[in-house]
């Protein structure tokens, strides 16, 4: 008997239907020959493909800072969290109009390799409780990626 393979796409139409979420994306990093560039790979609920062009370093942006930590990322209002002025530094939140959101990181063989980012355009409507509750169901739901054993908060 054949094994299933593990389709992202079908994953994350999954987590939004179940969570209500307006958007959700996975960002997967390339290679070391690209300095470990965050690139989002497979997407649902986006408001146009502005997320195929943007590739972020580590430590840059949402994706990039939730694989350079390993620890999930977690912003009830990003215009007070992350302040107005600063909001370029976060181009998927003004590319896909983010207002409430949380990222986890996705590990195989004990490192990161994406990040996961779900969210919604309306303030504070990702509560933290509710992004708790995503992160346990998330552990058994997003096949071979997450392990929510790494993430120590």
């Amino acid at each position: 008997m054949k094994e299933e393979l593990f389709n992202v796409q079908r994953e994350i139409e999954k987590i939004q239907n179940e969570f209500d979420f307006d958007y959700v994306g996975v960002a997967f990093v390339q290679s070391a020959d690209r300095r470990f560039e965050l690139r989002w790979k497979y997407v649902t609920g986006n408001q146009s493909d502005r997320h195929q062009r943007l590739a972020l370093q580590s430590g840059k942006g949402i994706a990039g800072l939730v694989f350079k930590t390993g620890k999930p990322m977690f912003i009830s209002n990003a215009d007070e969290e992350l302040g107005g002025e600063d909001l370029y530094n976060y181009p998927i939140v003004v590319a896909e109009g983010l207002k409430s959101f949380g990222a986890i990181p996705l590990y195989k063989y004990n490192r990161v390799r994406g990040v996961l980012l779900a969210g919604y355009r309306t303030d504070g409507r990702l509560k933290a409780e509710v992004f708790r509750e995503f992160q346990e169901w998330m552990g058994p739901q997003f096949g071979p990626f997450y392990s929510k054993e790494m993430v120590c908060e």
